[in-house]
């Protein structure tokens, strides 16, 4: 019987395994998926949780220009990081420019989107509290926005320099009428301040130094709810280049007041990427 049991278990010993499999050619294997799926074959075995961590599996997930985003956001030399490093450090959201802008990538694409706070903005009467409120909330990335209460001429204008990956990008403003307030316990909008806002439109634009320019505007509405305001779109040509955006945000005619707006934010996507 021992003989037998001793040469069954030989035998068994001799099937390979997903553990056999060389590191080389399960990275080749990884280096198909989308991120998360790397990183839960990861947990597999040794050989899949090494593999899983080769530069040649990640570099290819990595935008075109990281050694410029790792050198600007962290101030570190990409060398001395390890690939997988940097792409969890880049889909994190990374605060520059005192803290005003926040860029992060998004893990299935790769794709670079970048958000600028309000505080990043030239504002007309943003320091007059009878025209606006600077208010703490969770309803933002940076945890503040802007609160119009009543005014004549809005104008709100601001530029961004960043060496964005080639592609096309959207721009959008991040605004909602009507001021969050609780009662009882629950969230809801105030919209006693709301007005101005059906008489005129809204005017959106912005132009790169590549010579893109594009202009838009609409009337504000669904009160109550964040809507993301579509500008417009820019193609990136040149990714070795930084490219300079200036954008804008009016309403200038002074025949009626406007009120109730709350302003967070300018974001700036990749075309594929949906809000």
């Amino acid at each position: 019987m021992g003989a037998g049991y001793s040469g069954l278990l030989t035998e068994t010993e001799l099937v390979p395994g997903l553990g056999d499999i060389p590191e080389n050619c399960v990275a080749q294997v990884l280096g198909y998926l989308d991120p998360p799926e790397i990183c839960n074959l990861g947990r597999l075995n040794r050989a899949f949780r090494q593999a899983s961590w080769a530069d040649s599996v990640w570099e290819p997930k990595l935008p075109g220009n990281y050694e410029w985003l790792v050198k600007k956001l962290f101030r570190e030399n990409p060398e001395d990081l390890c690939k997988r490093d940097i792409f969890e450090r880049l889909c994190s959201p990374n605060r520059f420019d005192g803290g005003t802008k926040e860029v992060w990538m998004e893990k299935r694409s790769g794709g670079i989107c970048v958000s600028i706070s309000w505080k990043g903005m030239k504002i007309t009467g943003i320091n007059d509290r009878r025209y606006w409120n600077h208010i703490t909330t969770d309803e933002s990335r940076f945890h503040t926005i802007a609160y119009l209460q009543q005014i004549w001429w809005l104008e709100v204008d601001g530029n961004l320099e960043f060496q964005f990956p080639l592609g096309t990008y959207s721009l959008y403003f991040r605004l909602k009428l009507g001021r969050a307030t609780k009662r009882l316990g629950r969230k809801i909008s105030n919209l006693d301040q709301v007005h101005g806002w059906d008489i005129k439109p809204v005017r959106f634009q912005f132009s790169t130094s590549s010579g893109q320019q594009v202009m838009s505007q609409c009337y504000l509405s669904e009160p109550g709810k964040w809507v993301n305001y579509h500008v417009g779109d820019f193609v990136v040509e040149n990714p070795n280049l930084p490219t300079k955006i200036r954008f804008s945000m009016t309403q200038i005619d002074c025949t009626h007041t406007k009120g109730g707006l709350c302003l967070d934010s300018l974001i700036i996507l990749p075309e594929l990427i949906v809000l």
